[in-house]
């Protein structure tokens, strides 16, 4: 034999002896590890469903979400954008749940000298009386949710003897500034009312 036919006859053998010891899959073992993931997927997501079921009863107490009247006067700022939830006002990873608080939807705000009205298309609407507001602020960060400085617009309210924090982020984060003038100018104005009716009684 020449050394050309040696040559390829000893790949061949070498291929042949590879092709036998290929390891042939384990479908057993793999379908095993899928249904163990897939059921360690489902008890983390049955106990984060438990949590906010058992944080909804720890807030039972708050009350009902007031409705927007059905005049609530002309409009002194709208806008669209996201509501990205509530928490105790001051603790920004305390969730409020209770009456759909910790829904993060689409937002539809609208402040008139009734309050701000909250329309949440695919969650429950809520609406903020203007007594029972308390200011308003620039963050970055509400209820597990983080953005970039100032990039949030945060409204502290009252409700149910509680102070809340709601935050929500405009389509134009450039109106945010505009918004926290507006609101506080409100509760200011507010503050010098109950003050003056204060000193004349």
């Amino acid at each position: 034999m020449t050394p050309a036919t040696l040559l390829a006859a000893g790949l061949g053998t070498h291929l042949a002896a590879g092709e036998k010891s290929a390891t042939v899959t384990d479908w057993g073992g793999r379908i095993g590890w899928l249904v163990g993931l897939a059921l360690f997927v489902a008890l983390v997501y049955w106990l984060m469903r438990e949590g906010w079921k058992w944080r909804g009863t720890l807030q039972s107490d708050l009350p009902e979400l007031p409705a927007a009247p059905r005049e609530p006067g002309a409009a002194r700022l709208t806008t669209t954008g996201r509501y990205h939830g509530s928490t105790t006002a001051g603790q920004w990873l305390d969730r409020i749940v209770a009456h759909g608080l910790g829904t993060r939807s689409r937002a539809e705000l609208t402040l008139t000298d009734a309050g701000l009205d909250v329309v949440r298309p695919g969650a429950r609407d809520f609406f903020v009386p203007a007594a029972q507001l308390r200011g308003a602020r620039l963050d970055k960060g509400i209820a597990g949710k983080v953005l970039t400085e100032g990039g949030l617009l945060v409204v502290t309210w009252e409700h149910g003897g509680k102070l809340l924090d709601s935050g929500f982020r405009s389509d134009r984060a450039a109106e945010h500034t505009e918004w926290v003038a507006a609101l506080n100018s409100m509760t200011e104005t507010k503050l010098e009312t109950n003050t003056t009716e204060g000193v004349e009684r």
